[in-house]
């Protein structure tokens, strides 16, 4: 009888044990399949966030998921695409999540919350926006410098008669700077001050770097008949912008590495990191002097070079308006990632800095337009103005390819391509309808 009984509990328990592989194994499956749809979803979705996501960084930072899941996007873009979760990172944080107690926190727990510094929104909100506009401004003013340091009077580089156009250089060196402070360094610096990460990203580089010239270069060249001038300076900028970036992210890796092994990296984690009131307030107080100091300063020299008839004027206008377009670009870039409709379809098209540079093209040539027809002094010194300060910093190359480079060393890598050739034949075929038009029917000299 025992021994019946035993046979039988012997036949359940194997019986019990098949069905429970049966079940894990299907529940493996099942969760690998989910992961492998998650990481789709979640490489997707930050291939075009890997520029800029505007405002939402500031949300982000107070309802974050887990600190695996930002410690892979990290990693992703450090090495210049987005490397999915795996399921036993993912096993390894659930037991750990379950191996804290849900009714007292440990002390770390308290420790850390204790540590945690935030600003209230609005202040946050308001130091974002004076980080955005001080770099904003000095971006503009590297890239006057580059354009006269490699133009027809110095070094006579570039040109606007060939596909070397005025801003290459400040393309190719901001694409390159993207890759040190945008894809390495980013999680260093960020540790120090979020707010100095999007200064010098959003507003440093994205307004040292323009689209919105570089197309409207090319479209001059398309009007004077050189359509092969045209399309050998779009490839020509891809190319190069491109290639900077691999450059800068390579170098950067090299640099980071060679800390490493120098035992300096240390050096990069004791930098002060902002966690007070008077750190912040401080820092505010000075961007809002240096702010009040760069407008002042070119507001007077706005004055003195309309004057003397110099044509200095464009550019201290240009500085006024620079900082309008940078904010009106960190919130247009708040649709990265997002998608299309309420299912969010497209995700892999950041829509944010697609909407920014083809405005800005647009506009820049509705501007153009206006120039041809209107030949008077203040036309073209606000006009001109406008154009390299306002537009210049609503559009960007260094996001941009930041964004086409994430998407080169994705999974996908022809969605670089599609993202590329959207961007320009889009803001090529609107700016052709939008100035070369009027020019050839109307006569514009």
């Amino acid at each position: 009888m025992s021994r019946g009984s035993n046979e039988s509990e012997l036949n359940l328990s194997g019986s019990f044990g098949q069905r429970s592989s049966v079940g894990s194994s299907v529940r493996r499956r099942s969760l690998s399949l989910s992961f492998k749809v998650d990481d789709d979803d979640i490489e997707t979705e930050n291939v075009s966030e890997a520029g800029d996501i505007g405002d939402r960084v500031l949300h982000s930072k107070r309802h974050s998921e887990s600190g695996s899941i930002r410690l892979s996007i990290d990693n992703g873009l450090e090495n210049g695409m987005v490397a999915p979760i795996s399921e036993d990172n993912w096993a390894h944080d659930s037991s750990a999540l379950n191996s804290r107690s849900p009714v007292s926190p440990l002390s770390e727990e308290i420790e850390d919350k204790e540590k945690t510094f935030e600003l209230p929104p609005l202040l946050e909100y308001m130091s974002c926006l004076l980080y955005l506009a001080v770099f904003g401004i000095l971006g503009v003013l590297t890239r006057y410098l580059l354009q006269k340091l490699f133009g027809p009077g110095v070094a006579g580089v570039t040109s606007d008669n060939y596909p070397l156009y005025l801003d290459l250089p400040s393309n190719m060196v901001g694409s390159f700077l993207m890759g040190w402070w945008g894809v390495v360094f980013k999680g260093d610096i960020s540790r120090v001050s979020g707010h100095l990460a999007i200064g010098l990203t959003t507003g440093y580089l994205g307004s040292f770097t323009t689209f919105s010239g570089w197309n409207q270069k090319m479209l001059d060249l398309s009007v004077d008949g050189h359509w092969v001038f045209s399309f050998v300076g779009f490839l020509i900028g891809l190319f190069l912008a491109a290639y900077s970036i691999k450059l800068g992210v390579g170098t950067a890796k090299c640099f980071k590495s060679f800390l490493q092994r120098s035992n300096r990296s240390a050096d990069l984690g004791s930098w002060r990191k902002m966690d007070s009131h008077s750190h912040h307030w401080a820092v505010m107080v000075a961007l809002v002097v240096m702010l009040g100091l760069l407008w002042s300063v070119s507001g007077v020299q706005l004055k003195k070079e309309y004057n003397h008839d110099g044509s200095g004027a464009q550019l201290w206008l240009g500085c006024i308006v620079a900082p309008l377009g940078v904010w009106i670009r960190w919130f247009l870039a708040r649709f990265n990632g997002r998608g299309l409709g309420k299912a969010g379809s497209l995700k892999w098209v950041p829509f944010g800095t697609l909407i920014a540079n083809v405005s800005a093209a647009c506009i820049m040539a509705a501007l153009s337009t206006v120039k041809k027809a209107v030949h008077t002094k203040i036309c073209e010194t606000v006009s001109t103005g406008i154009q390299f300060g306002f537009l210049g910093c609503l559009s960007t190359v260094s996001t941009f390819i930041a964004e086409y480079n994430a998407m080169e060393e994705s999974q996908k890598n022809w969605r670089a391509y599609v993202y590329a050739l959207m961007t320009i034949a889009v803001s090529f075929g609107m700016g052709i309808l939008i100035y070369s038009v009027p020019v050839w029917t109307r006569g514009y000299k």
